[in-house]
């Protein structure tokens, strides 16, 4: 407490702090709420992990710069509420940066909203809100005059990915590639790889734009109020320039799988249409107004995409001999990766159905 108490002695916050308490499960980063006494509102003391998040003053940089500019959205649009709809993050006492650096650790601070509610629970209903608070989010973040960079480098680069499984296959560091399994599941995603690559490509044609995306759309990275409705999208650290597909194909890759990400039991994952739908009406309600017609008519590329690229690192990872997911046991990388082949193959055979949905909206 005495050490989080210096670091919070460093913020220009409003009351005295009574207490700093554990908040939340975050696999990132280390979270406390702070309370404060009286009428001053209570904050967010977050430890930044720079392991992954290796420059933190362009991730603070992009933050406040989203933030600021969804503040000044709000209060065209008259919103009353803004405190309980975008993030606030608190400045130092002798700077503007919003970050602290403790000779070991950064840190930050934001205002805590209070009566507010996150779900894990991922059903239509919630994947339709999903889809209109992340398409919303883009929207409102079309014309930010700002540049952001991007805190983690070809995040999403799908190009980036199909070198590195090469690489691995090249390399062959742990002898993996002798065995038999191995080989087919190379021939199998290798059928696929130029398909997927097409963003990077269109891209650099023209035909393709860049837009600012959340790249970490989860139910869970949402704020609801008591009565159900969306207050705020948290959780900005990874809010960078990417391809569209980057928000509506990340989402679906874990909410519409019928099965968790490493269910051995490929006989049992499916690609649930009524989730993909519901997310897609949210998504398109919101977003349509920017939406050119190449990034509507490749959404369901979009959500072919991310369940091959994740099936990609896992097998790389494996190839490499599990270097950068942890596992549980000797063959974890190869099962998701089954998993994910499995995914993608069932979103595959939907195709049709998901872009007679989209052409419907």
């Amino acid at each position: 407490m005495d050490n989080l108490s210096n670091i919070l002695s460093h913020f220009a916050l409003k009351g005295d702090v009574i207490s700093v308490e554990p908040l939340g499960n975050g696999l990132i980063n280390d979270t406390y709420k702070v309370i404060t006494g009286d009428s001053f509102p209570d904050y967010v003391l977050q430890r930044i992990n720079n392991a992954i998040f290796t420059d933190v003053d362009l991730l603070q940089s992009n933050i406040e710069s989203v933030t600021r500019h969804i503040r000044k959205k709000l209060l065209a649009e008259g919103e009353k509420d803004i405190t309980r709809k975008v993030l606030e993050f608190i400045s130092l006492k002798d700077s503007p940066k919003t970050y602290y650096f403790d000779s070991q650790k950064y840190w930050r601070v934001s205002v805590f909203i209070p009566d507010a509610y996150t779900y894990e629970t991922v059903n239509p209903e919630y994947s339709y809100y999903a889809g209109k608070a992340f398409g919303q989010f883009e929207a409102m973040l079309s014309d930010i005059p700002d540049k952001l960079g991007e805190p983690i480098p070809d995040f999403h680069n799908m190009e980036l990915r199909s070198r590195q499984l090469k690489e691995a296959v090249a390399a062959d560091r742990v002898g993996r590639m002798a065995e038999g399994e191995v080989q087919e599941i190379l021939a199998d995603l290798l059928k696929y790889d130029k398909e997927m690559c097409k963003a990077e490509r269109m891209y650099r044609e023209g035909k393709l734009p860049k837009r600012i995306c959340h790249c970490d759309t989860k139910v869970n990275n949402m704020l609801f109020d008591a009565s159900g409705q969306v207050l705020c999208v948290i959780d900005l650290d990874t809010v960078m320039p990417s391809f569209v597909f980057s928000d509506f194909g990340d989402f679906l890759r874990t909410a519409a799988n019928t099965v968790a990400e490493d269910d051995p039991d490929t006989a049992a994952v499916d690609f649930r249409m009524d989730i993909f739908e519901a997310f897609s009406k949210g998504y398109i309600e919101s977003a349509s107004a920017f939406l050119t017609p190449v990034e509507k008519e490749n959404l369901p590329y979009g959500a072919l995409l991310f369940p091959y690229m994740q099936a990609v690192r896992f097998f790389a990872d494996y190839i490499n001999g599990d270097t950068y997911y942890k596992i549980k046991y000797p063959e974890h990388n190869l099962v998701r990766t089954r998993n994910q082949v499995a995914l993608f193959k069932s979103a595959l055979s939907k195709v049709e159905r998901m872009q007679t949905f989209i052409g419907s909206l």
